[in-house]
């Protein structure tokens, strides 16, 4: 096969119709150009919910995020410019601080096949052993569309390792399972050299046996991990996204993985290919930890004395943190990190009275532990929710705190509600262990106190207007709902003209 007959043809271009196709003509645009099996990979791994996709930030940024974060790893890009722009910017507002590398395309090199030329020759001009163990290039939506085939490229140059994956918003529903896609790529690379035959050493050793810990977390989180398995005899192994290339390694010879994050499908069948067993949930809370020590203790084989040794050096410190700081408030959460379960859970131990919980990630066999513990309290978990369920929980509970993603937030504070961002405030503090209990209560309690200078604040503005009458007018302006009905109309239809004669 020639690289020209590996990409698209300029009428399934045509059909994708760029950024603005659709999701629909955009995977059947894939579909015909070749990318039917990881898109049917995608779909058995990310299974949408009922509605067509939550809404999250550009799914990309999470696997994007997972290759900035490693040493020695460099990261390109081929998708659309404005698409790339939007991204490296995210990466820089969140302290990237590191090169992202883009391919540019114009519709002749896109179905011609030059595009493919063009980021082979980059790949190659790029692969310095000295600077890089690895190179990690993506197709946005437009080229997996287009049947731009990354896994053309060679798996090695010079030393250096290629790993070509497709992250179209159309294909990987949340930037959380993007994450998922790169790790498990890495994964399922770093186990094939590791079969082939002997592999760089960690940088750190140990005697004990490890445990691995999927899911990114708050950076004191796996020190408290690991001096929860101390009694036990073991040690927290590498947290997977790794930070460096070598660790892969380090994190497959562990037999047993703690998927901390349950969204980890496809990392969590490399593990599973490996022979290693995989466990739910994490050590949140007094009940929490209790259930992952057993957990531990039964997967590697731990006399039940060394566990209960731990329970009873841990459990009672916990207990005497979620007691000193307690959280007194009606609480909705909602987020697209993958860790709102375990957030709530520690919430309600905390005292709080939780209402609703909300993810946008799918339900897995690894958060069931962690959703039958808050159904059990009456709690509703949604997975895959949209962010009107998001906001109608919010409108039905009248909570005394919203804790949710940046409209959520913005829509609570409309109704005089204090909210906190899920991502900046409440993913930047420590879970686990006796570290966790109580980290949630200063700012938790803390945006509760507010409510009075919401109210105030309410009052004060009371009279300008809400949607197109905001601000202050001489003549208020009339909200012409018929108008923007009609032209709606307008744009379906011609969108539907469009199709026809693409087709």
């Amino acid at each position: 096969m020639t690289m020209r007959e590996a990409t698209t043809s300029p009428d399934i271009a045509t059909a994708a119709g760029g950024c603005h196709g659709g999701r629909e003509r955009m995977r059947e645009a894939a579909r015909q150009a070749g990318k039917s099996a990881i898109l049917e990979r995608y779909q058995a791994d990310y299974p949408r919910g009922p509605h067509d996709q939550p809404q999250s930030m550009c799914p990309a940024f999470g696997s994007l995020r997972v290759g900035l974060r490693m040493r020695r790893v460099a990261t390109v890009l081929s998708g659309s410019a404005c698409c790339v722009y939007g991204l490296t910017f995210t990466s820089h507002f969140y302290g990237a601080r590191r090169t992202v590398g883009y391919v540019p395309f114009n519709s002749e090199t896109l179905v011609t096949g030059k595009l493919f030329e063009d980021i082979r020759e980059a790949v190659f001009q790029l692969a310095d052993p000295e600077k890089y163990d690895a190179i990690v290039v993506t197709n946005l939506c437009v080229p997996t569309a287009s049947g731009v085939p990354l896994q053309l490229l060679p798996r090695n140059i010079k030393g250096v390792r290629i790993i070509g994956i497709d992250v179209p918003g159309f294909g990987v529903p949340t930037h959380a399972e993007a994450k998922d896609v790169l790790a498990a790529a890495m994964l399922a690379y770093a186990r094939a050299e590791a079969e082939a035959g002997p592999v760089a050493a960690p940088r750190e050793r140990t005697d004990r046996p490890t445990l691995t810990l999927l899911g990114e977390m708050f950076p004191a989180d796996p020190v408290v991990i690991g001096r929860l398995l101390e009694p036990l005899d073991l040690a927290a192994g590498p947290v997977v996204p790794v930070r460096e290339w070598r660790e892969l390694y380090a994190a497959l010879a562990s037999p047993v993985v703690a998927a901390i994050h349950p969204f980890y499908t496809a990392a969590v069948r490399e593990f599973e290919t490996a022979g290693r067993t995989v466990l739910p949930s994490a050590p949140v809370g007094v009940d929490g930890t209790a259930a992952w020590l057993d957990a531990v203790g039964d997967a590697f084989a731990v006399p039940p004395a060394r566990v209960a040794e731990a329970k009873n050096r841990f459990l009672p410190a916990i207990r005497g943190a979620l007691a000193a700081r307690p959280i007194r408030g009606r609480i909705t959460v909602s987020g697209y990190e993958g860790s709102e379960l375990l957030v709530a859970r520690l919430l309600v131990e905390s005292g709080a009275d939780v209402l609703y919980v909300g993810t946008a990630c799918p339900r897995t066999r690894w958060s069931d532990p962690d959703r039958a513990w808050l159904e059990a309290r009456g709690i509703p978990v949604r997975f895959r929710a949209r962010l009107e369920d998001d906001l109608a929980a919010v409108d039905a509970f009248a909570p005394d705190l919203a804790i949710g993603t940046t409209p959520v937030v913005q829509h609570a504070k409309t109704k005089a509600i204090p909210a906190l961002y899920f991502t900046n405030l409440i993913s930047a503090r420590p879970l686990m262990g006796p570290a966790g209990a109580g980290a949630l209560a200063e700012v938790v309690n803390a945006a509760i106190a507010g409510q009075a200078r919401f109210a105030e604040m309410r009052e004060f503005f009371r009279g300008v207007g809400e949607g197109p009458a905001a601000g202050i007018w001489q003549n208020l302006p009339v909200d012409r709902p018929e108008f923007k009905g009609r032209y709606a109309a307008q744009r379906a239809a011609r969108a539907k003209a469009e199709e026809a004669v693409g087709t």
